[in-house]
C-alpha cells in the first residue's frame, strides 16, 4: 500500500443512501490521519473499515450529510474506550457557530446533564491554513449555498478535496498547482448548490480535469455514466494512493515520532 492514501468512506449526495454520504480519511501507512466530515452513514462506514472513531476531524460546512454523525459520535467517545480523549476537530472559523447550532445547542448533551457536548472535542478554529501532526495544510471557500458557509482542504502536492461546490476553476488554480488529485462534487446534472458534467466541462482544463476522481452524485447508474466520459469515479470503500505532501521549512512529516500519528 501506498505510504499515503485517500479512502472513500461514503460517495453520494444528500439523498444517495445506498452510495454513503460523502466522507473521506487521509491514510498515513494504512492508518487513519485525517478524516473530512462526519455524515451518518460515513461514521458507521468508517467504523466499520477501521474499528474504532476517527481521532482527528476536518469539517467542510454543516449540511447534515457531512455531519449528522456528531451525537453518535459523541456518544462513542464519552461511553467508549475513547473516554476522557478528545477528539481534535478543525473547523474554519466562519463554520464554528453553524456548527454549534446544528450539532451542540442543546439544554443537555446527556439526560443527567453534567457534561458538555465540547467537552468530547478539542475544538481548533482554523483560517487559511493550520498543522496536524506536524504537517501544514491549507483551506479554501468553495462555492456552496451562502458565501464562507463552506470550505475546501488542500494537503499540498498531494490532495485537494473540494467539498460540496460549484466549479471554482480559479480557486483550482491556486490551490491545486502542485500535481495533487482533485476529488471534487461532480453529478451528472448539476443545480445552483452542485457541479454537473457540464459544469465540469465548459469551466475546467483538460489538466484539471485528468486530475479529478468524482464523488457526490445521486446514484449508481449515474456514477456509471461519469465514468464512461473518461472520469475516474469514487465508489464507496475504495482507496486511492496520493502522492507524499510537499513538506516545506519547518515542517516534519508527523513530529517527532518520524510520522503522523494515526
Amino acid at each position: 500500500m501506498a505510504q499515503w492514501a485517500l479512502h472513500m468512506h461514503g460517495v453520494g449526495n444528500a439523498s444517495a443512501t445506498m452510495l454513503g454520504s460523502s466522507m473521506a480519511t487521509i491514510e498515513y501507512e494504512g492508518e487513519p490521519w485525517l478524516t473530512i466530515d462526519c455524515g451518518g452513514e460515513g461514521l458507521g462506514a468508517y467504523m466499520a473499515h477501521y474499528g474504532g472513531v476517527p481521532k482527528a476531524l476536518f469539517i467542510t460546512h454543516t449540511h447534515l450529510d457531512h455531519i449528522g454523525g456528531f451525537e453518535r459520535l459523541f456518544t462513542s467517545i464519552w461511553f467508549g474506550p475513547l473516554s476522557g480523549h478528545r477528539v481534535r476537530l478543525y473547523v474554519p472559523a466562519p463554520v464554528v457557530p453553524l456548527l454549534h447550532q446544528r450539532v451542540a445547542d442543546y439544554p443537555n448533551v446527556l439526560a443527567e446533564g453534567g457534561v458538555n457536548f465540547w467537552d468530547a472535542f478539542q475544538l481548533v478554529p482554523v483560517s487559511d491554513a493550520f498543522w496536524h501532526e506536524g504537517v501544514r495544510l491549507e483551506v479554501f471557500p468553495v462555492r456552496h449555498h451562502w458565501p464562507n458557509t463552506a470550505f475546501g482542504l488542500r494537503l499540498p502536492g498531494s490532495l485537494v478535496w473540494t467539498g460540496d461546490t460549484r466549479p471554482i476553476p480559479e480557486i483550482l488554480a491556486k490551490f491545486a498547482d502542485a500535481g495533487e488529485l482533485i476529488a471534487h462534487d461532480c453529478d451528472w446534472d448539476g443545480n445552483p448548490s452542485h457541479t454537473g458534467m457540464t459544469d465540469l466541462e465548459r469551466e475546467y482544463s483538460l489538466e484539471l480535469r485528468q486530475r479529478m476522481l468524482l464523488y457526490h452524485y445521486a446514484n449508481h447508474e449515474d456514477g456509471d455514466r461519469l465514468a464512461a466520459c473518461g472520469y475516474r469515479v469514487a465508489r464507496p470503500n475504495q482507496t486511492f494512493a496520493l502522492a507524499a505532501p510537499i513538506l516545506s521549512m519547518g515542517q516534519s512529516c508527523g513530529g517527532q515520532g518520524g510520522g503522523p500519528a494515526g
